[in-house]
């Protein structure tokens, strides 16, 4: 059974850093892409950033520069590190996995990290 469980999440004054760690746990499976999205009160999730199986990533326009979406293949493990935060990052973020399980590409989310950056 594979599960993903994020950690790193909190509330900072604006300008401040959180780093946010998602770890996928099972075995006989292998990491496609991971991604990590967010989904703030009254709006749709948004995908934040991604990183796919090669190391290529990609960032929402809103958190370029501020956002780096890393991975630890040894630790199937994937971190987001937001710098110079603000409150319109405020909250619910999300990690989700692609991954190659049981012969089928599938598709995993955990249980979500709340972020609050007050001003």
């Amino acid at each position: 059974q594979v599960q993903l469980v994020e950690s790193g999440g909190g509330s900072v004054q604006a300008g401040g850093s959180l780093r946010l760690s998602c770890v996928v746990s099972g075995s006989s499976f292998s990491i496609n892409a991971m991604d990590w999205y967010r989904q703030a009160p009254g709006k749709q999730r948004e995908l934040v950033a991604a990183v796919r199986r090669g190391g290529d990533t990609m960032y929402a326009d809103s958190v370029k520069g501020r956002c780096t979406i890393s991975r630890d293949n040894a630790k199937n493990t994937v971190y987001l590190q937001m710098n110079s935060l603000k409150p319109e990052d405020t909250a619910v973020y999300y990690c989700h996995a692609n991954l190659r399980y049981s012969g089928a590409d599938r598709s995993y989310w955990g249980q979500g990290t709340q972020v609050t950056v007050s001003s």
